[in-house]
């Protein structure tokens, strides 16, 4: 009888696993379809489409399809042709920048140091501290009011606004000159606190800086603010003038033998250098090391870049002809570039291939890599079915 019993338990168990095995293989081939099915590049017979609103309330009113190009020689000079690289005309007409700086011209606020020789009675004119001094009290001297207006003995007012240390020397002398014989006078600037712009962004030292008499030009503004910050991207200053907005490329500029000293800033410009950090592109899928990588310190960014920041693709578990740039914005049309990346030239390409900021590079896992990882995902449930099925017998 018990021979009976243990004969019957051998036969059901034996019919389970033949059940276990058909299951396995039938859910292993459609796996193995599917993740043929699934391969994205050339396998793909039409191109994808994805949903484009046109109304104000957000909603979808129809769909546009977004092609996939080739990265080859002729699109890297396609889109090499479509960026700027002029600093004239354009909604980014950099021209009002450009001018040569005069020399300074007084304004209200300037501290002058008027000095007539042999005259020392007029040495009492220039003050004497009064208590402790503090960094924002002005330096003595006879400060011009908020009407350009400067007074000094024997010449009463003086308007002085928008003129020039020698004009005003000479405008003194002649005053002078009808109650003295032949005097000598010096002028000079002994405060400059009329003019300044505002130093914002990846510098070392952020701050306002006085415009004096050295010409604030775009490169004298970064040296007082301690140079470039090694997370400034030099390919994006801004410069915003009153209510307008320049966008400048300090790099291209210097790239195209334009000297950026020819930038002349203004009383009241604001001078910003953007963060690398803001630009960034992400690097996803078959790669060592998945991450946002930086644009280099001229703002630039080429694809081979990118891939080598991210650790280069996996060898082992990447399919290497399946290389997207994937583009697009609210305000952007869609764009999907591949490549080739087991062609011995596809690595010029990508060298070649500049991204923008938010891009999105990614590399395809290979049909064996899917295959095992469906297999991986499977495998547990599978066992876990045979193992209560064996219980429950």
């Amino acid at each position: 009888m018990c021979r009976i019993k243990t004969a019957t338990y051998r036969s059901g168990l034996s019919h389970v696993a033949v059940q276990h095995a058909r299951v396995l293989g039938i859910m292993a081939t459609l796996a193995v379809l599917s993740a043929c099915s699934l391969a994205p590049g050339e396998r793909m017979v039409q191109p994808p489409t994805l949903p484009v609103s046109n109304t104000d309330d957000g909603q979808a009113t129809g769909a546009q399809q977004v092609p996939i190009t080739d990265i080859t020689l002729a699109t890297v000079q396609q889109l090499r042709q479509q960026q700027p690289t002029v600093v004239s005309g354009g909604a980014n007409d950099l021209t009002p920048l450009f001018g040569d700086a005069g020399p300074y011209k007084i304004g209200p606020g300037d501290v002058l140091q008027i000095t007539v020789w042999d005259h020392p009675e007029l040495a009492a004119a220039l003050g004497q501290p009064i208590g402790p001094t503090r960094a924002a009290d002005p330096t003595l001297g006879f400060v011009v009011d908020h009407e350009g207006n400067v007074q000094f003995p024997y010449v009463g007012s003086l308007h002085v606004a928008g003129e020039s240390t020698e004009e005003v020397q000479r405008r003194i002398s002649g005053d002078l000159g009808k109650v003295m014989v032949k005097p000598q006078v010096t002028v000079r600037i002994a405060s400059f606190r009329a003019s300044q712009i505002y130093i914002d962004g990846e510098v070392r030292a952020p701050g306002s800086q006085s415009i004096n008499d050295i010409p604030m030009t775009l490169t004298e503004a970064i040296n007082r603010a301690g140079g470039f910050a090694p997370t400034a991207d030099q390919g994006r200053v801004v410069i915003v003038r009153g209510d307008k907005t320049y966008f400048v490329d300090v790099a291209q500029m210097l790239h195209n033998n334009q000297n950026p000293s020819k930038i002349v800033l203004q009383n009241g410009d604001l001078l910003r250098v953007e963060a690398r950090e803001d630009y960034g592109v992400y690097v996803m899928g078959e790669v060592n090391k998945p991450a946002t990588v930086l644009p280099m310190r001229n703002g630039k960014l080429s694809l081979a870049d990118a891939i080598s920041q991210a650790g280069s693709i996996n060898p082992t578990s990447a399919d290497a002809k399946q290389l997207y740039v994937i583009r697009g914005g609210p305000d952007k049309q869609p764009q999907v570039w591949h490549l080739d990346a087991t062609s011995p030239v596809s690595m010029l390409l990508a060298k070649q291939f500049e991204l923008e900021p938010k891009d999105v590079v990614y590399v395809d896992a290979g049909g064996l890599v899917r295959f095992s990882r469906v297999l991986d995902l499977l495998l547990p449930l599978i066992n876990a079915g045979l193992t209560g099925a064996i219980i429950a017998k």
